[in-house]
């Protein structure tokens, strides 16, 4: 799909951060939105303003942990806009601290989520996309997906799965005619640590991970690039049909250091070590 405007996009985790941001680049290309979301009124209120500068925008309340609102949802696509092109399966939480200290809840509510809450989307659009022969699917992983990180142990482990369903999906579908692409952004500029807002079950955070936590909400805000830079590089690999979408130059020696570590036959080593001599043993 070299041009995206008259086609339909689907985007989760829409009211807010990179899901908000691709669904403005998605409009600026002329498609139609459908956004989707668990905060209602601020998933309203952004597609209302969306909607207001005349945009083809429509909110759906969502929760990507339930298998038949995914369904619902893209059934309410189809309804309004007959077809889809583009999934973005970008909802996703970000909880941190040690694992030590993680409960079965914590782990359900973040695999619910980051992995199942992509499966969901995967398994209600790529049929349809295998049946137009023509489509293109973005899951939105992390960095955390390549390379791990001692304070973000729960958070590491779904997004390395969302990084292996992805290629794995694109070995499936891509033959197909079915375009595929894992998003792995680093620090990016939204509210990933504040994703307990979100949360139903009732579980409070430990001390460890409401300390952890306090330093990477200032890190992200300081650090963070901003959300529409990241769906600028979707959209290019949408149209140019690339699999990888990364963000930041570190990304790629900071995976590699794995590799590294393999045929060395060593420990894990320091994936962010930069010109530090990585230990031979």
């Amino acid at each position: 799909m070299k041009d995206l405007a008259g086609r339909t996009a689907v985007v989760t985790g829409a009211a807010s951060g990179i899901g908000l941001a691709l669904s403005e680049r998605f409009v600026a290309a002329g498609m139609s939105v459908v956004m989707a979301d668990i905060e209602e009124e601020v998933l309203a209120r952004e597609a209302m303003r969306l909607e207001s500068d005349g945009a083809a925008v429509l909110g759906v309340l969502t929760d990507v942990r339930d298998p038949a609102a995914v369904e619902a949802l893209r059934d309410q696509a189809l309804s309004v806009h007959g077809s889809v092109h583009v999934l973005c399966n970008n909802a996703g939480v970000g909880p941190a601290g040690p694992m030590a200290e993680t409960t079965a809840a914590d782990w359900r509510w973040t695999v619910d989520v980051n992995i199942l809450g992509v499966a969901h989307g995967v398994i209600a659009f790529t049929q349809l996309f295998l049946d137009q022969r023509e489509g293109h699917i973005v899951n939105t992983a992390s960095e955390a997906g390549l390379v791990t990180n001692p304070a973000l142990g729960m958070y590491c482990a779904t997004k390395h799965a969302v990084v292996g369903m992805t290629e794995a999906l694109w070995r499936e579908v891509h033959p197909q005619g079915v375009g595929v692409s894992v998003l792995c952004p680093n620090l990016v500029d939204t509210k990933i640590f504040e994703s307990e807002r979100n949360r139903t079950d009732g579980v409070e955070m430990s001390p460890g991970a409401a300390a952890t936590m306090a330093p990477l909400r200032e890190i992200i805000g300081v650090m963070g690039i901003p959300a529409a830079s990241v769906a600028e590089r979707v959209h290019d690999a949408i149209v140019g049909d690339r699999f990888w979408v990364l963000t930041h130059d570190m990304t790629l020696p900071a995976a590699g250091c794995r590799f590294e570590d393999l045929s060395a036959g060593r420990n894990p080593s320091d994936p962010y070590a930069g010109g530090v001599d990585r230990p031979t043993n």
